[in-house]
């Protein structure tokens, strides 16, 4: 029989919740805290037969075949929270060129080597922040491959493990020119789009050069506060990004703002250079069209205003670190006397928050 304080206890949730939350040995794999049982597995009609409560944990008995299980306090109360999702605007600290008058979030390299938990932090900025540099990186070929692989793992693209960002003289990207580059993410003709982008300056002996870096979600919640009609147009409309070169052929569709189905803001992919011209199909018209590209350059507009610019100069050992899902990078125009050289690579938010974890596991349990 059921106990009198059922539903204080489990919290009005549903049986079915309760059984799938199970994690005793039938139920969980110890090692890897995987599954065992499918949902085919469980009875058609999961109930609740007993509970008892013991200290800061509860006994539940299911029906109809007895399976026991038992549950914190907490972890019932946490079932009644949304699912997190720390890609979303929610999860992240949005910000104006204003907001870092006292210094960009930095570090120094031998320091963020031998220090587990200033790593932990520079990581944690990242994925707050959306950015973050470290200082004093060797200016050897190939150590943005050290940095990435210090933090996850290395995404190889087209363009190789990692690519020099210069002046070429047949150029198969306008990055490897001196022209002067807008806000823009990279990569946005690729399905998935790499997540991470990192840039280090291994010589910048140039007139002109400035790196630049503006928060998309901000933009795009300026955007949304601003001309909601526009903000909306550019989340419910796919567009096509390309890029094509001897040995690639790259294109993917998507809404230039992406949201997720809270309506809050999860990705920004912004390239005027890849970005096809926009197709609507039969269905469309062409009052759409117009409304679609008002609503762009009204985006393109919020991208470049001052305040929310943050402009600076890397300097040589200089390795800027940033989230190529939020996080738009430009740079201006340089002279093509002289030597600039950045040397860049590609990783993925996945693996610097599995890093992360782990480190702030490690912290909390020091051995």
């Amino acid at each position: 029989m059921k106990a009198a304080s059922d539903e204080p206890v489990l919290h009005g949730l549903a049986p079915i919740v309760l059984r799938d939350g199970c994690d005793c040995a039938e139920c969980r794999d110890s090692a890897s805290g995987q599954r065992l049982r499918s949902i085919t597995d469980l009875p058609d009609q999961v109930s609740v037969t007993r509970t008892s409560v013991k200290g800061r944990s509860v006994e539940v008995i299911f029906g109809p075949d007895g399976h026991r299980a038992v549950f914190s306090r907490q972890w019932l109360a946490e079932q009644h929270s949304a699912p997190e999702d720390d890609r979303t605007e929610d999860a992240k600290r949005l910000w104006a060129a204003s907001d870092f008058a006292a210094g960009r979030p930095a570090q120094a390299w031998p320091y963020y080597l031998a220090d587990e938990m200033s790593r932990a932090r520079c990581l944690a900025a990242l994925l707050r922040d959306g950015f973050f540099v470290l200082r004093g990186v060797p200016c050897h070929q190939g150590m943005v491959l050290t940095v990435a692989g210090s933090m996850g793992f290395v995404r190889e693209t087209n363009y190789g493990r990692l690519f020099d960002v210069r002046v070429e003289a047949t150029p198969a990207n306008l990055a490897f020119t001196g022209l002067p580059i807008a806000p823009h993410t990279d990569n946005p003709y690729r399905d998935p789009v790499p997540t991470v982008q990192l840039l280090h300056c291994l010589s910048s002996a140039v007139l002109g050069g400035d790196s630049g870096l503006v928060d998309g979600f901000k933009a795009a919640a300026r955007l949304r506060a601003e001309d909601p009609a526009a903000f909306g147009i550019l989340t419910r409309t796919p567009v096509t990004f390309a890029y094509s070169d001897a040995t690639a052929e790259l294109r993917a569709t998507r809404p230039m703002i992406g949201t997720d189905p809270r309506g809050r803001i999860r990705e920004v992919r912004f390239n005027n250079r890849s970005m096809l011209p926009l197709r609507l199909g039969r269905e469309g018209s062409s009052e759409e069209a117009v409304a679609f590209y008002a609503a762009y350059r009204a985006f393109a507009e919020m991208t470049i205003r001052p305040d929310l610019m943050l402009t600076f100069r890397l300097a040589p050992g200089d390795c800027v670190v940033f989230d190529n899902t939020r996080i738009l990078h430009a740079r201006t125009g340089f002279a093509a006397t002289g030597q600039r050289h950045l040397q860049g690579c590609y990783a993925d938010l996945d693996g610097v928050a599995s890093t992360l974890a782990v480190l702030q596991r490690k912290g909390r349990n020091p051995r």
